[in-house]
């Protein structure tokens, strides 16, 4: 194995960051309020980053629509299955050891939603009528 230089690291570097799409390269983090935390940014087919921000307001809720009716009126949307990743991955601590419905359906049964435990870190469907709870995200495009 070759020792790594400044140099080899740096050609490594611009290496990657060429082959980004312009907008990684150049983006710009979104305002966030003094209650919101910065989930993280998706890039796109078009290439353009797509920027989450949790909010902080959370509440159970007696099914899935309840869930997106209290997203819409924080303004914002539930986060999807990425997201609930990404929230399951660095921001755990900020969710209670429950069920957190997403925003998307079940593809094979439109009785279905997605959601995440945040006590064992799965994502699982659950039918629409179940108890859950629900967080929004907002998201900001570059």
């Amino acid at each position: 194995m070759s020792k790594a230089t400044l140099q080899t690291i740096d050609r490594k570097i611009t290496s990657i960051l060429t082959r980004l799409p312009a907008a990684a390269v150049k983006t710009r983090l979104p305002e966030i309020k003094k209650s919101e935390v910065y989930v993280g940014g998706t890039i796109g087919p078009d290439g353009r980053i797509t920027h989450t921000i949790l909010m902080s307001e959370e509440r159970l809720v007696d099914n899935w629509d309840a869930g997106m009716m209290f997203a819409q009126q924080q303004g914002g949307d539930l986060p999807n299955r990425i997201e609930q990743a990404m929230l399951w991955a660095h921001h755990r601590k900020l969710f209670r050891e429950r069920y957190y419905w997403s925003n998307e359906q079940f593809a094979h049964d439109s009785g279905y939603a997605w959601g995440q435990s945040f006590y064992y870190g799965n994502q699982s469907r659950w039918h629409k009528a179940v108890k859950g709870m629900a967080r929004a995200v907002r998201r900001v495009k570059d």
